[in-house]
């Protein structure tokens, strides 16, 4: 499973509108790093940023640990809403 369809999967099991979560990576000017932005609906952006941001860090430690076994590159995660 790759990071992003990894982040995905997390992100889809928070919400309760999974069909409105979109997750696309995108390039940078950096090598190692990768950039992964996640958009979900309004009503859910709570649920996936949890209470002073802790879900939205465990998920990122989550695909970090993961980027660390597989391609050790850098993940940045943006997370907004529609």
């Amino acid at each position: 499973m790759d990071l992003v369809e990894l982040t995905e999967h997390i992100v889809k099991s928070l919400v309760t509108d999974e069909d409105s979560v979109s997750v696309k990576e995108f390039p940078t000017e950096e090598e190692n790093v990768i950039l992964i932005q996640v958009m979900v609906s309004e009503e859910d952006i709570g649920r996936v940023i949890g209470r002073e941001g802790r879900t939205a860090n465990a998920i990122r430690t989550l695909v970090q640990a993961s980027s660390a076994l597989k391609e050790n590159k850098y993940v940045k995660i943006d997370i907004d809403k529609f």
